[in-house]
């Protein structure tokens, strides 16, 4: 006699758990372009990040007073890569659970990727042409980012806790980057 599998933490969406639409009623197809769709949308905001960041980081910023704990430049696109992966994982568990609050969830999500996407054309991109005032329009967009990555952490762990743990890396990151802007603020 087999023992009946139970979730592993008593929720609907958990690891061993039984969640509406996961593996019943969604197909394996649908769940795969839901992954490169979220997957394919943190890309776009990557993209698009790199494209603000590239004439910026070897010009201004390459002479700017940076913080002393600041890592090399090369440490930024590699840590953003793995972040932005872990964050597509995290809201397509989310997404694909159907559990009650999903839907806020993946709003508050998408708010911080908004966010996340308003940051980097501002601190970079706005530095030439507005000076100092950018970096503190910059500061301010990243503790809303930190906020809302905050909310979307709490929102999230209840309906799957791989998913809270996964953006738990990218709430780290934004909290450093955030200490990076201020010294950039209060020093250039």
């Amino acid at each position: 006699m087999q023992a009946q599998q139970q979730p592993l933490d008593g929720r609907p969406g958990a690891p061993g758990g039984h969640s509406k639409g996961v593996g019943s009623g969604a197909g394996s197809g649908s769940q795969v372009i839901a992954l490169l769709l979220f997957l394919g949308a943190s890309a776009l905001v990557a993209a698009l990040g790199g494209l603000a960041t590239a004439n910026h980081v070897n010009g201004w910023y390459a002479t700017a007073d940076t913080a002393p704990w600041s890592p090399p430049n090369w440490v930024f696109g590699a840590v953003w890569t793995v972040l932005y992966a872990a964050m597509a994982v995290a809201a397509w568990l989310v997404w694909r659970s159907h559990g009650e609050g999903s839907k806020k969830a993946l709003t508050a999500y998408g708010v911080q990727l908004v966010l996340n996407l308003l940051w980097t054309p501002v601190f970079f991109a706005l530095y030439p042409v507005l000076g100092t005032p950018a970096l503190w329009i910059a500061f301010g967009i990243i503790v809303a980012l930190a906020v809302a990555m905050a909310v979307t952490v709490v929102l999230f762990g209840p309906i799957s806790r791989t998913a809270g743990l996964l953006m738990l890396p990218y709430l780290s990151w934004i909290v450093f980057a955030s200490s990076l802007n201020l010294w950039a603020a209060l020093h250039n």
